[in-house]
Order: structure tokens, then sequence, then C-alpha cells
């Protein structure tokens, strides 16, 4: 059965939360999450915080919130850096359900806060924190990135800092295609997709856009032990240069910026290899594409 097209005015909250609340417990028990070795190693680190360790440097006596924690594998992870608090925040409450229960089982000491992105200064009832965490696959289901910056801006004390890993805005506007024909350019550069080959084109939005891209099928990005239900999805766009915007426009100082030609999940698994960190990368010149990237950002010190 075809599922009815979706209005684009309709609540993007509510639609998403419906799609995010079938996937948590699907994810809980994936093997892509792992949590039971995050459980049962007491030091395990999830794979998309390991990544940045060096770059996020010690999280020793300070208070942590981390946006759209899902599940919260990588929030369990941030309480094992050797912060004071750690605070999840995400949309979807059967997501914090398993949060909760992966946190006692891993041991991790966590708030978890049933909140919009966009509410949760109110949520957290003001309060304001050194560091900001957001990972993989997170802004997209936000319409606005210069709101959510603002959501940033107001949650770090002076000093403190964002951190977020995140797919990269080429990666999200791309699908892979099979050419009918050669590009005319393999004349002089033989390396190029040839006639029948699958590639990757730039076919979906990059720049942030006022409708949302919606997605109606039964799929994750993970692998999972049952189908998840065709629950409609809404995600936007949002273009490097616009977040970077974002940013600075609210005074933020962006201090670390580095694209990657790896991500956490395989988007295009026939054109794609897992590393030996789990990181999956392009079979063919992984230099031709970014996938994802890590931004650091500080507020500054007040005069």
């Amino acid at each position: 059965m075809t599922p009815e097209p979706l209005d684009p005015a309709a609540d993007y909250r509510s639609v998403n939360q419906a799609n995010w609340d079938d996937r948590a417990p699907l994810h809980a028990r994936s093997p892509g999450y792992a949590v039971d070795r995050l459980v049962a190693d007491r030091s395990a680190l999830s794979d998309v915080v390991a990544f940045d360790r060096e770059r996020l440097g010690p999280l020793d006596g300070l208070d942590v919130v981390h946006l759209q924690c899902h599940i919260g594998t990588d929030t369990v992870s941030l309480a094992r850096l050797g912060a004071r608090s750690v605070t999840g925040v995400d949309l979807s409450g059967a997501s914090l359900t398993e949060a909760t229960e992966i946190a006692r089982r891993a041991g991790a000491q966590l708030e978890l806060v049933h909140s919009d992105v966009y509410d949760a200064p109110a949520a957290l009832g003001g309060r304001t924190f050194d560091l900001v965490y957001t990972g993989i696959g997170a802004i997209g289901w936000l319409p606005s990135i210069t709101r959510w910056a603002a959501v940033v801006a107001e949650l770090l004390r002076p000093g403190g800092r964002l951190f977020i890993r995140e797919g990269h805005p080429v990666l999200f506007g791309s699908v892979a295609v099979t050419l009918r024909d050669a590009p005319a350019e393999a004349a002089e550069q033989s390396f190029l997709t040839g006639a029948d080959g699958v590639t990757i084109a730039l076919e979906l939005p990059y720049f942030e856009h006022r409708d949302p891209t919606v997605w109606t099928g039964a799929y994750t990005y993970v692998e999972t032990d049952q189908a998840p239900a065709a629950i409609p999805a809404m995600e936007w766009s949002h273009g490097l240069g616009e977040i970077l915007t974002a940013l600075l426009d609210q005074g933020l100082v962006i201090t670390t910026f580095v694209e990657h030609d790896s991500v956490p999940w395989a988007p295009f698994p026939e054109l794609m290899h897992q590393d030996e960190h789990g990181e999956w990368r392009l079979k063919d010149r992984p230099d031709r594409m970014p996938l994802s990237y890590t931004l650091i950002a500080h507020k500054p010190e007040k005069p």
C-alpha cells in the first residue's frame, strides 16, 4: 500500500517523534549501536565519540548537555570521559526510555529530558552548560539552523563550547545513480565512472529550504532484527555556510572545522567499505567528496 502524501505544513515534531518512537527499540537491539559492548565494558565508548576523542579533550568537571541524544549511547560515552554532569535531550519519549535502560545497565549517571531542541532552554530550566554536544544525523531534523544556533548560544556558559560531529550536507544531498552514458570528461579522465556504472549524484537539496524533504519508506540506517514501520519523516538541509554563519551571528568563535572522508553508517552500501574503526568510506576515489565533519565553537568569556 502506497502511503498518502504528507502535507508539508504538518507538525514536523509530531511526525518525526512518531518515526523515532518506532525505531528506538529497534536501534537499541541493533549491533550498529553496540549496546552490549557499552554495558559489558565500563571503559568502552561509542564509535562516534571514540572517533573524536582527541578533539573532545578532557571533560573532567564539566556540565554537558547532549542535544538530540536518541538512545543515549553517545551520552553514556560522554559521562565516561569525566564530566561532572551529563544531560541528554530528545524529542522521542521512546528513545529516552531506551536511553534510561542503557544508562542503568552501563552504570552511567544521566539526566534525560523530553523536549524538542528549540524548547530545550525552557525544558532545562534556564540552566547553562560548559559543553553542548550534538552527534551524527541530528540537525537535519530541524527546519531552521538559525534557531538551532540561538539555542546553542543560550545553553552555553561564557567560555563554554559547542562540539558537533555531523554528516556533511554534500552527503545528505547525494543519491546513488546508474549512468546511461560515460561523462564526456572520461575521454581525458579515465578514472571517472563509465557507462552503466553506479556513482553518486548531488540531487537532493544542499541549502536550507522552507518545505521539508519527506520520506515514507520502511527503512533505517542500521541493521535491525525487524523492519521498521513505514512512518513518514521530515528533514531539512543546511549548507555549511548557513551553519557557520548561524553560529558566528550568535557571537560564537569557531576554533575547529575538519571535513572527513568517512561516516559512521553506510549511506551507499554497494559503493562503500567499513574500516577498522567502524567508519564507512567510498571504495573508489574516497577523496572525491566529504562525508562528515567535526566543528568546535566557543562562546567568548564576558569582558
